[in-house]
């Protein structure tokens, strides 16, 4: 699903229609942010639409285009700054895409966010490509909410659109739960899910090009509580080699089955009787992708910046075991707003990303910790004392 064939080379370092080759992107946040740093580090300059001030991404780029996203005036001169554009969070509007696409290359494209942005649509592409879901009911009406059937409860019922971190979703038992939690959404579209017994969650990250060229990062094992990422664990073993081969198969199929170019990332569920269910994807870099920074010879964002460029994708390469841990506003709130890093930068292998945000609060991302060393062992060891610094719950 491409909204215009993207331009064979942007090579950095290079002009294009008389400016430094520049690659623009919709949304300022931390992975907007990373982006930038890695498209400078190769040499493009960048622009950034963003209507926050103090966006992460606008205050490191070339360029901070502070508007709506779907101002016509703001889009236009992301448009007359840029060579090519991409998204940095999923809730972007595709119709800004659709605009940006009409007359640039964008990647990744405004169908395959705006399947990306509603769980119904979704799960049926998921089904489409041969993937396994979770048993499920789209409710959008009194009577498709009358007509769930008994053996999707317990469940959680999630909004259809905008949901994110564990935001809009609802954990119901019984059908009067159900009712209420609708309410509570105030009856907007939503997908209830049956729960499952699960042992752990895991996720995929895949680089496709508008050439068809695919390559994909090892299998990521990931920990969630109140609904956010906390930790991220790459090494050989952290899943079962035949669901590992499974996972990237069926994120491999997905991306295809989109005919997506950009980085794509797929969340699944490894249930109990040593099966595997999709979750979800992300059209953009992702938060269980960071490790990559520090422990791939290739970051996620390295490969945004190649496949948005039209540039060849190198297999990334893991050199290191490596966990991260996510660093969120609590442990500010907790040391009064100067955590010990002294302390955690003592410890081997440990590498430090924030997000120059100023405002914590309780569950916001303001950085990360990337932990890496010779083996899992001693990185594990490693993250269970970070981790004892900063006041975070061992794993």
């Amino acid at each position: 699903m491409s909204d215009r064939p993207l331009r064979a080379h942007i090579l950095p370092g290079t002009l294009v229609n008389g400016q430094p080759a520049t690659l623009g992107v919709m949304g300022g946040g931390q992975l907007g942010r990373m982006f930038v740093h890695a498209a400078q580090r190769m040499g493009y300059f960048t622009a950034v639409l963003d209507p926050d001030a103090a966006s992460p991404a606008g205050l490191v780029s070339h360029h901070h285009i502070q508007t709506a996203y779907l101002d016509e005036q703001g889009l236009a001169q992301l448009m007359q700054r840029s060579a090519a554009i991409t998204t940095e969070f999923e809730n972007v509007p595709a119709p800004a895409l659709r605009t940006l696409g009409a007359h640039r290359p964008v990647a990744p494209a405004a169908d395959a966010v705006a399947i990306a942005q509603d769980r119904a649509q979704e799960k049926a592409h998921f089904t489409r490509c041969g993937v396994p879901v979770a048993p499920h009911a789209a409710i959008e009406t009194p009577e498709q909410l009358a007509a769930v059937g008994d053996d999707l409860l317990p469940g959680i019922l999630k909004t259809a659109r905008l949901g994110y971190d564990g935001k809009g979703q609802v954990r119901v038992k019984t059908r009067a739960e159900l009712a209420v939690a609708w309410e509570e959404l105030k009856h907007v579209p939503c997908v209830l899910e049956k729960m499952l017994p699960l042992a752990a969650e895991c996720s995929v990250i895949v680089a496709r090009g508008a050439d068809g060229q695919l390559v994909n990062f090892p299998v990521q094992r990931n920990l969630h509580r109140n609904g956010i990422l906390a930790v991220t664990e790459v090494f050989d073993g952290n899943v079962p080699a035949d669901l590992a081969v499974q996972a990237i198969a069926a994120t491999k199929s997905i991306a295809e089955g989109l005919q997506y170019v950009g980085v794509l990332c797929v969340e699944f569920f490894i249930l109990q009787d040593h099966t595997l269910v999709v979750n979800e994807m992300a059209p953009r870099p992702h938060n269980s992708g960071h490790y990559s920074i520090d422990a791939c010879d290739h970051s996620q964002f390295d490969l945004q910046v190649c496949t948005l460029a039209g540039l060849p994708l190198p297999q990334p390469r893991l050199h290191s075991p490596s966990i991260m841990l996510n660093l969120l506003g609590d442990i500010w709130l907790a040391y009064n707003g100067v955590p010990p890093w002294d302390k955690v930068l003592a410890l081997p292998g440990t590498h430090l990303h924030l997000y120059g945000k100023l405002d914590a609060k309780p569950g916001r991302k303001m950085g990360h910790l990337n932990i890496t060393g010779r083996t899992a062992d001693e990185v594990r060891a490693t993250a269970l004392a970070a981790a004892k610094i900063l006041g975070i719950e061992p794993f």
